[in-house]
């Protein structure tokens, strides 16, 4: 059976507008770009969301409120003719220790088992050093957003051993990249 490719989106400060904790469908916000974007990747990869939501481990929203917020995202992606595999989110704290934590690798040996997807020709898009690592630890190409958090985080990544493959401006210039950079 053939291996499939992949890009592995974060969300917040990715796709959506991070309004710090947002959970709320009345605070909902595409980033510029996205859907042009998805639409492109989505003839030649398969879309999966990888998402920290510590909102959650820090009783700001619920587990519930969490899968309304992101079924109203999906919902939307799905009217854009746009398909996303899964959302796999981690609920806790960074000090908690647990598994599913990026850049812990619980999630993307889902996607690589699950899906039959391979790892060196997918991409992971983040705009934290814990979506680089992710993506690096779990052998994909990266691009650093300076969205979201980006541009907050970008001497942080001075700080890790491995490096994005790429940084991008916005969503549209990472989608450019990885496809001119793919083919």
């Amino acid at each position: 059976m053939n291996e499939k490719r992949a890009i592995i989106l974060d969300r917040d400060g990715v796709l959506i507008e991070d309004k710090n904790y947002v959970y709320r469908i009345e605070d909902f916000e595409l980033l510029p770009g996205v859907i042009e974007g998805l639409r492109m990747f989505s003839k030649n990869y398969l879309l999966f969301i990888v998402t920290n939501q510590s909102g959650i481990g820090k009783g700001y929203y619920t587990v519930e409120d969490f899968h309304v917020f992101n079924n109203h995202l999906i919902k939307i992606l799905s009217q854009n003719r746009i398909k996303i595999e899964k959302t796999f989110f981690c609920p806790h704290l960074k000090d908690e220790n647990c598994a599913c934590r990026k850049p812990n690798q619980k999630f993307i040996n889902e996607i690589r088992n699950g899906w039959n997807v391979d790892l060196k020709k997918s991409w992971m898009i983040g705009d934290h050093p814990s979506d680089i690592l992710f993506g690096n630890y779990g052998g994909s190409s990266t691009i650093f957003l300076t969205t979201g958090h980006g541009k907050e985080h970008l001497n942080d990544l001075n700080r890790i051993k491995t490096k994005p493959t790429f940084i991008c401006n916005d969503f549209i210039s990472a989608t450019k990249k990885i496809i001119e950079f793919s083919t």
